[in-house]
């Protein structure tokens, strides 16, 4: 039943704009295509800025850069429980939210689904935000040039995520 519903929503929200554009005597299709130009040139300008952190981000994960420095922390990293590539993830998450499911496909193969470090990569995935992109994408486009704390709240407010999935994927195993 909740199946059915969820595919008539969106037909009715359409019908629900159209009615009532027309009752109120707006031009709901002029409307429409002058709100998709608006867009497209947001796209336009968001572009070579998302290209340029795609690019970084590809060429950090084929170099096996983030490996390596997962590898080169694994002393500390073995003293919170969290694996070498639990932290790549963690990593390549602020920059790349498909890129780091790439990630988490292939712990969920080396650890299993049910290990800690498949809960934890799990839980961190879905408890933190991809930093980088969000604030260079629409802080690209709303022309945002001043942060101010946007990195460092966001950034701590990662740590914490992080942290609280490791305790959560602890509890959990």
């Amino acid at each position: 039943m909740l199946q059915q519903i969820s595919a008539c929503i969106l037909p009715f929200v359409v019908i629900l704009i159209v009615v009532y554009g027309f009752v109120s005597k707006i031009k709901v299709y002029d409307t429409f295509v002058e709100g998709a130009k608006e867009g497209l040139s947001i796209v336009a300008d968001i572009l070579p800025t998302l290209a340029g952190l795609m690019l970084a981000v590809g060429i950090l994960r084929a170099s096996s850069a983030f490996n390596l420095l997962g590898r080169l922390l694994s002393p500390v990293l073995s003293r919170i429980h969290m694996a070498a590539e639990v932290f790549t993830l963690t990593i390549v998450k602020m920059f790349s939210s498909s890129a780091s499911t790439g990630l988490l496909l292939d712990i969920y193969k080396i650890y299993g689904t049910d290990s800690y470090n498949g809960l934890a990569a799990s839980l961190i995935l879905s408890s933190t935000e991809t930093i980088f992109y969000t604030m260079s994408v629409y802080f690209m486009a709303a022309k945002i040039t001043k942060t101010r704390y946007t990195l460092k709240g966001a950034l701590l407010a990662t740590a914490a995520g992080t942290g609280a999935s490791l305790f959560l994927a602890a509890l959990m195993v």
